[in-house]
């Protein structure tokens, strides 16, 4: 089976009006276009040209979907979820579970009765959620925890006041007492911080930090009582170029910024947040599932691996991603298992199996490629990605 995928949009608030419409070339409606979903997950899956849902089609019948293998390990569900995600605005600060922490986190919640699309529930299934994040063109982000040297230099830079004892506290190593206790903070004590920080940041006048500073003066300017801008201070400011990425597994604590990206995650919506939000917020299961150690270096490239072929190294066992930039001639990918293919520029057409049915999909499109299909093949100009379990 090769077959188009109609896709769902998400109107999160924090979403672009053009940035989607311009990739697919369809009208802007207005609304904020935040995330077009690519898959199986129940809340908004893709559905298929008969009509069916590929959450249905995978429930039904997942070993002839899924292949086998596949349907084996993970207990007949779609292993991952693709989307094309644009931000206007900051997402909150988050983190995801590893898979014991998910299960037990889900087991919690059902047995409290919570129900599973209540806003103060924090584990909407049993899954983890590590995530990759390659950029279609320039990408802001705060992602994992930078060294903590680097962070009091940044800190002794802006001399900003009241945050003596945060810099004591990195100094002596101490970066979860110095995050649970921003995270815990209530907002009135959390507001004349962050306009101490507002100000120094305006006052910074160096060049090495700019970066940085400019996010954090915007960030104390939108969210001026909010304890995410302080925890802002302590984590990598990255900027992507196009077709660089980065890899969140299990306790990455992160929050995109502005861009447009295609984002490739296991097959989960579970999500703990510690700020730039106004939705549910949960420190103590949060700090629960953060992993503390910094990160030097969070931007990963793609690896060459054939002519036209890149793939995304991230060892992660839901999902493999590939980019194909096609020059006319007939490409033959090594993906393995249930398949989406993602058009982002130019066009594509797809074919598995060695059969003669094929889909062409333009910018913004996507199909799928059945489990048991062999090698899938991608002929046009443009850039596509083949996402897949192996």
């Amino acid at each position: 089976m090769v077959a188009r995928l109609q896709n769902t949009i998400r109107d999160y608030a924090w979403g672009s009006r053009t940035a989607i419409p311009e990739l697919t070339g369809l009208e802007p409606d207005g609304t904020p276009q935040a995330e077009l979903w690519m898959g199986a997950h129940e809340s908004a899956p893709s559905v298929l040209p008969s009509g069916e849902s590929l959450y249905d089609l995978v429930s039904s019948r997942p070993t002839e979907v899924l292949g086998e293998e596949t349907a084996e390990e993970f207990q007949g569900r779609f292993p991952f979820l693709a989307k094309l995600l644009a931000a206007e605005q900051p997402l909150s600060i988050q983190a995801h579970p590893s898979r014991e922490q998910a299960i037990d986190g889900y087991a919690r919640d059902e047995a409290a009765g919570i129900p599973r699309d209540a806003g103060d529930r924090n584990y909407k299934d049993a899954w983890p959620k590590p995530e990759i994040l390659i950029a279609l063109g320039p990408f802001d982000a705060l992602v994992g925890f930078r060294p903590l040297d680097a962070t009091v230099e940044l800190l002794e830079a802006l001399g900003a006041d009241g945050f003596e004892e945060l810099t004591d506290l990195l100094r002596n190593g101490k970066l979860q007492d110095a995050f649970t206790h921003f995270m815990s903070s209530d907002r009135d004590t959390i507001r004349p911080l962050v306009a101490a920080l507002a100000e120094a940041c305006r006052r910074y006048g160096g060049e090495d930090l700019a970066l940085e500073v400019e996010t954090l003066d915007r960030l104390c300017q939108e969210f001026p009582d909010d304890p995410g801008v302080l925890a802002a201070l302590l984590l990598n400011r990255v900027r992507l170029e196009r077709f660089q990425a980065v890899y969140l597994p299990a306790g990455n604590v992160h929050a995109y910024l502005h861009g447009t990206g295609f984002e490739v995650m296991a097959n989960s919506d579970n999500v703990l947040r510690g700020g730039l939000t106004r939705k549910y917020v949960d420190v103590e299961e949060l700090v629960s599932v953060v992993d503390f150690e910094p990160i030097a270096s969070p931007v990963l490239a793609g690896t060459p691996v054939a002519p036209g072929i890149t793939a995304y190294e991230t060892g992660c066992e839901y999902f493999a991603v590939r980019r194909i930039d096609l020059t006319g001639d007939s490409l033959e990918v090594p993906a393995e298992g249930p398949r989406i293919v993602a058009v982002v520029d130019g066009t594509a057409e797809v074919g598995a199996g060695g059969t003669e049915a094929t889909v062409t999909l333009a910018a913004g499109q996507s199909a799928f490629v059945a489990g048991t299909e062999g090698p899938c093949s991608l002929r046009g100009s443009g850039t596509a990605f083949v996402v897949s379990t192996r």
